[in-house]
């Protein structure tokens, strides 16, 4: 925490000019014309709109970290098989340059619609002298070539769920919903491999203006928290942190993280035993922790939302996106008092690929905003990263537009208002969806500063406006012009 003052003059707050005084992590003023005190910093507003910084409700730090060293192999950079083919040679170093037959390839992004169902016969054709591995961009889903296959001796594990074989029982290099167990088996007799380091990341989302961070990642345990817990110590991570994970996730002491919801992943082709998933909602209920649930599909939904009508849902509990909501679910989530955290960004990004897939009758049921604020349905708003875009700008601009990238509108009928949409990305880490956070004296001085006012901004919704950002207190980022 800085101890300094810092001094913003001339911000537009709520309409009005106002200068804030801030120490200690805290807004301690507010009013006209602060007199200056020696030796604090001066931040000029000019008229600039300030925000309470925004918060992506659902993210993937450590794998948005991996995406630097990664190669996309899906649209919009890849989107047939030959330019898949070109991604992964152009990504191979020269030869000589280190030992190029052991190092990993890592691929992400992918979608069946570049080439098809990927499996181990496919990546030989590409791939055949370094083990390469591709993720589906859905996140629960890997591919390994035959080097790669061998090199974490897979047959071996054929019995494992989540392991698929062929009809002889040999296995075909997919892996679904098996990432923490794929790690374990690449660092087995090798190094143990650090987790990724966050500046960079950080440093993007302070552009932003992002000051917190709801870190989804199913497996999340004990080590992930210290990891977190070392990269904020260190300056790697300026955003404060709610983390989700495991049932045996500690709570952690650090005054800028706190322990998440219990996160349960659902794939609506093997779902569950009823029972045992209702056991695990008691079991964090009893850990006064929430549960968030990945629902996607529409069956993933109902299932869901009959877990929470047999166990109970407290204050917290939450679907995380919610890709599909049928009209009758509205009135369930309502009565449940579930939020939902969803990613309008998808409709952008992926959205000409929705065109393709979906009925044109279920279109506007895709990653519904408006709907579910009509409803009562509190609704927070993040991107995914790195399985979306990590702006979350972008993102608003989408829940407001509602259009693809080559400009198709889907479901016009669920565009929000710009306010609407900031208020996805400023509610609190704990209540995504609830009143937006204020900016008063008193409050955590977590701040977004625009380069102007806020009229002019919300028929914008851009990153590049944001002028400055203040964390805990502290200006983390200054914009160069």
């Amino acid at each position: 925490m800085n101890s300094a003052t810092l001094r913003i003059t001339e911000a537009e707050l709520q309409g009005k000019r106002i200068d804030l005084r801030i120490r200690d992590g805290h807004v301690i003023e507010l009013g006209r014309s602060l007199a200056a005190l020696p030796g604090e910093t001066l931040l000029a507003a000019r008229g600039g709109a300030v925000l309470p910084g925004l918060h992506d409700h659902h993210i993937h730090l450590y794998a948005l970290a991996a995406t630097a060293a990664s190669i996309q192999c899906g649209p919009p950079s890849v989107r047939i098989a030959a330019e898949l083919a070109a991604a992964l040679a152009a990504a191979r170093p020269a030869t000589g340059t280190h030992d190029t037959a052991s190092a990993w390839l890592r691929g992400i992004g992918y979608h069946e619609s570049v080439a098809g169902d990927l499996d181990r016969t496919h990546l030989d054709r590409i791939v055949v002298d370094r083990p390469l591995r591709i993720q589906h961009r859905s996140g629960k889903l890997w591919m390994l070539n035959s080097a790669a296959i061998e090199r974490i001796d897979l047959q071996r594990f054929a019995a494992l769920d989540g392991v698929e074989t062929d009809v002889a029982g040999c296995v075909t290099g997919r892996l679904f919903r098996l990432d923490a167990w794929l790690r374990e088996r690449m660092q087995a007799g090798a190094p143990v491999e650090p987790f990724p380091d966050l500046t960079h990341i950080s440093t993007q989302l302070l552009s932003h203006g992002v000051t917190g961070l709801t870190d989804t990642t199913a497996h999340n345990g004990a080590v992930h928290l210290r990891a977190f817990e070392r990269a904020i110590a260190c300056g790697q991570l300026a955003q404060r942190l709610c983390l989700m994970g495991t049932l045996d996730l500690p709570a952690s002491t650090h005054p800028r993280i706190q322990r998440g919801a219990l996160k349960l992943l659902l794939d609506d082709a093997e779902l569950p035993e009823f029972d045992t998933f209702c056991g695990h909602i008691a079991r964090a209920h009893e850990q006064q922790r929430a549960v968030a649930v990945h629902c996607v599909t529409r069956t993933e939904l109902v299932f869901t939302l009959a877990a929470f009508a047999a166990s109970g849902s407290c204050r917290g509990d939450r679907i995380e996106h919610a890709g599909i909501t049928p009209d009758d679910a509205l009135p369930l989530l309502h009565s449940a008092g579930l939020c939902v955290v969803t990613q309008p960004n998808f409709i952008t990004e992926r959205g000409d690929q929705y065109l393709l897939d979906n009925p044109i009758d279920e279109l506007h049921l895709l990653y519904r905003v408006a709907s579910l604020l009509r409803h009562g349905i509190a609704v927070g708003g993040s991107t995914d990263a790195p399985f979306g875009a990590a702006d979350p700008w972008a993102a608003m601009r989408a829940a407001v537009n509602r259009q693809t990238a080559t400009g198709q509108q889907i479901g016009p009928q669920e565009a929000v208002s710009a306010e609407q949409a900031l208020a996805l990305f400023t509610s609190p880490a704990w209540a995504p969806g609830d009143a937006p956070r204020r900016i008063e004296v008193g409050g955590n001085a977590d701040l977004c500063l625009l380069d102007r006012p806020w009229a002019e901004a919300r028929t914008r919704l851009r990153a590049e406006d944001v002028r400055a950002t203040v964390s805990d207190g502290e200006l983390r980022y200054l914009r160069s012009n």
